[in-house]
């Protein structure tokens, strides 16, 4: 593409002129947040996987502090992102359930951003729409921006023109970005192009474009999520590294207990699946280039996590397992994206904050999730909380000082499903509290309870063992649910567009 050709060929003055751009700069940081879609906790070479190729990821692990413990706010795409924009607990906002998608009246943190004097910008994955028109996409919701954001949550082809649907023929009544199967603002793209690509390329345009104010780009990339699609020469690397690996045991294991149905994923080894992740990959780099290009690397927050677990479960019907194919395993993690094991909801954590942070510090001990970003970004930009807002988020800039850092808050996740097979799991609750995590499946009946630091594949349940505690933890759960009046099971946006 024209611009990665450009930064190809930049030059040492183009480098010098930058540097003097970075003189001129607000002495806020900018703060780029790098989010990736279905990517799993062992997908990253530093996580430790032997399959997957991730130099760039590595490097921003090395040059900042890497999160062992770091979570989403929910184990599937919509609500995740829910959660992170507004600092909130999904469930709080009826996501899933009850409202089911981000309301106009939501702060976002892009909004908080935006009203503290930076210019913003996101960029790829939105999926939040909902009924209300125009209302709710990125431009309405605190970003000056939006590059490809509307109600998508997966392109139909990663390749251009990126969807199925022919604009002049979208349904009555639905403005422009808000058909599922439309891509909305890449229609000037070619044959050829990739998303993950042409994405990039704007996003680096948008950075050229403001290196001289504090910028705010939320990236939200739509890989790694199916469908299976990337650019060929990767596709062929990948293959040619899968004929020189061995696997040890099968490839599935089934998975058929109280609390959900079907077959989990034991191997990476999905080559296409490893190109998608690469190509996210080889987005960060050029992120990296160009904030050096620019002058700005030292003066630019990166945080780099997902919204969910790694696509590693099917459902089963009648016994009968979905053919649907399958991206990763999780493991040590237990299952994948849609439960609230702990495969479904760790993610990798990664942040460089340049001058702060610790480089290659990997932090085993401090508990953060996605809903702590909204707060944490304005205490990094000098901006006052809003506590009444961001209700479930906590500041972890403590923990990013290397100092003392303790949640005084449990983390609570809910998951109700009216499909409950497409990944094999089931309407179902949990709270982690120190180090003891439970699981409610409130329909069946079934509760669980681990300790994550003996226990991270949460294979011995002390919920028997430990009789007091479960309760004790139970009642924490319910009264939250109580509190919040958390639905128990997901309703159904009708497909009507509002106005």
């Amino acid at each position: 593409m024209e611009r990665r050709h450009f930064l190809q060929a930049a030059t040492v003055g183009g480098i010098l002129a930058g540097t003097g751009v970075a003189q001129a700069a607000a002495k806020k940081p900018n703060i780029v947040l790098f989010y990736v879609d279905d990517l799993g906790w062992m997908d990253i070479g530093c996580q430790g996987s032997k399959f997957y190729e991730t130099p760039n990821m590595d490097r921003l692990a090395k040059e900042g502090v890497r999160y062992t413990q770091g979570y989403t706010p929910h184990p599937r795409c919509l609500p995740a992102r829910y959660g992170v924009l507004t600092g909130r607990f999904p469930a709080r906002g009826g996501v899933p359930g009850g409202k089911g998608h981000l309301q106009p009246t939501d702060a976002t943190m892009g909004q908080a951003l935006q009203q503290g004097g930076y210019k913003t910008c996101f960029a790829g994955k939105w999926h939040l729409t909902g009924p209300f028109g125009e209302k709710n996409l990125p431009q309405n919701m605190g970003f000056d921006i939006n590059i490809a954001a509307g109600a998508a949550g997966a392109p139909t082809t990663y390749f251009f023109p990126y969807r199925k649907v022919d604009t002049s023929k979208l349904k009555p009544g639905w403005e422009i970005g808000l058909d599922k199967n439309y891509i909305a603002g890449m229609e000037d793209g070619k044959e050829g192009d990739y998303i993950t690509e042409a994405m990039t390329d704007k996003c680096i345009g948008f950075i050229e474009d403001n290196a001289d104010k504090p910028f705010f780009l939320y990236l939200s990339h739509y890989g790694v999520h199916t469908p299976f699609q990337a650019p060929e020469r990767l596709v062929e690397k990948y293959e040619k590294k899968l004929k020189t690996m061995k696997f040890d045991g099968p490839e599935y294991a089934p998975v058929d207990q109280a609390t959900g149905r079907g077959d989990m994923k034991m191997r990476q080894d999905n080559a296409v699946y490893a190109a998608m992740i690469e190509s996210v990959d080889e987005s960060l780099g050029r992120i990296f280039q160009t904030l050096e290009e620019q002058g700005i690397a030292d003066n630019t927050i990166i945080v780099f996590t997902a919204d969910n677990g790694g696509l590693s479960n099917r459902g089963a019907v009648n016994g009968k397992v979905s053919g649907r194919p399958l991206a990763t395993s999780n493991l040590p993690l237990r299952t994948g994206k849609g439960w609230l094991y702990e495969g479904g909801i760790r993610e990798a954590f990664i942040a460089k904050w340049p001058g702060v942070t610790k480089a290659g510090f990997v932090n085993k001990t401090d508990v953060v999730v996605g809903s702590d970003l909204f707060p944490t970004f304005l205490e990094m930009a000098g901006l006052p909380l809003q506590p009444q807002n961001h209700k479930d988020g906590m500041s972890i800039v403590p923990s990013l000082k290397g100092q003392a850092f303790k949640r005084d808050n449990p983390i609570f996740w809910h998951s109700p499903t009216s499909r409950p097979y497409s990944t094999g799991d089931t309407d179902n609750s949990a709270v982690r509290m120190g180090d003891y995590k439970l699981l409610e499946w409130y329909n069946a009946g079934h509760v669980e309870l681990y300790d994550l630091s003996k226990d991270i594949g949460e294979q011995n349940d002390l919920s028997k063992k430990m009789p007091e505690k479960t309760t004790e933890m139970l009642a924490v759960l319910h009264g939250w649910r109580k509190e919040i009046n958390a639905h128990t099971r997901e309703q159904k946006w009708n497909g009507k567009a509002g106005k």
